[in-house]
């Protein structure tokens, strides 16, 4: 591969390098890097296309951007069929707009189309069964979780599934996953406050090894509130604080604004009303 000063790279490194800036929270970066490379093949424009797709749906996620969809469609464009990787893109992007509709958080149904909702959880579910391998498996089973949990607010539900994307994650060594749904389980052991915080340690810890800088913002943000529930408020404060700090430095507008929040008193693990009480 090629970028626009001609300079010749390995098309998988230089992919994997862009994915490192983007979890580093250097969206922008990572995206001038994408768009200087040049492809000699389609199959390797898509691919090029798909990653400029992922970074953008990290940068909306996390850096309150709106990237994804038109960078979705450009890599609709290249690619030569189904593409799993990047149905599961556009479910990611679908579920973080259901979440935060009108430009708030907004967990739980109400308000939201029962369709859109009911249409997405059947995208999830197509998209595990239709997984290529395990990990990929895994990761559908974590969005299956999520929209069970913070869409439809069936608290019950969700669990299984996170413990089958840990599964996935473990056996399949993918440290994001294994975070992600470490992150989410703590969050149901209701009452287990060694066991929320044995879970969220590992989880902050394995986001700094994958160099996920607005990620361990975000799982220290848990450790917060975690410190506060069992009396810490001091901790707590402290705490929230620097990621208050951190998040504004790099740009990471979402996890800032939960900061503050959390600052003010609210509770941004506090789950959306069960559904049908």
């Amino acid at each position: 591969m090629k970028n626009t000063t001609g300079t010749t790279v390995e098309f998988d490194e230089l992919l994997a390098s862009a994915r490192e800036l983007s979890l580093a929270g250097r969206w922008e970066r990572a995206l001038r890097l994408l768009d200087a490379t040049t492809c000699d093949t389609a199959a390797d424009r898509a691919r090029l296309a798909l990653a400029a797709a992922e970074v953008a749906l990290q940068s909306d996620w996390f850096g309150g951007t709106d990237l994804t969809a038109g960078r979705a469609e450009q890599a609709e464009k290249m690619s030569s069929g189904a593409d799993w990787d990047l149905a599961f893109v556009r479910l990611r992007h679908a579920y973080f707009r259901l979440l935060r509709s009108e430009g708030h958080f907004r967990p739980g149904p109400e308000g939201k189309d029962p369709e859109a909702l009911a249409g997405l959880r059947r995208i999830a579910h197509d998209l595990r069964e239709d997984a290529p391998d395990e990990v990929r498996r895994g990761w559908a089973s974590m969005y299956l979780g999520l929209i069970a949990d913070n869409l439809f607010a069936e608290r019950t539900a969700a669990p299984a599934h996170y413990e089958a994307a840990l599964g996935a994650g473990e056996s399949g060594g993918d440290d994001l996953l294994v975070r992600e749904a470490l992150r989410h389980l703590g969050d149901h052991d209701a009452g287990d406050h060694e066991g929320a915080l044995e879970r969220w340690r590992r989880a902050t810890a394995l986001g700094a090894r994958a160099g996920m800088v607005p990620g361990v913002l975000t799982q220290q943000m848990l450790l917060a509130v975690l410190a506060r529930d069992t009396g810490d408020e001091a901790g707590a404060t402290a705490l929230a604080r620097e990621i208050a700090r951190w998040a504004k430095a790099i740009g990471a507008d979402h996890v800032h604004s939960q900061a503050a929040g959390f600052l003010a008193g609210a509770d941004p693990t506090a789950a959306p009303q069960e559904s049908g009480a």
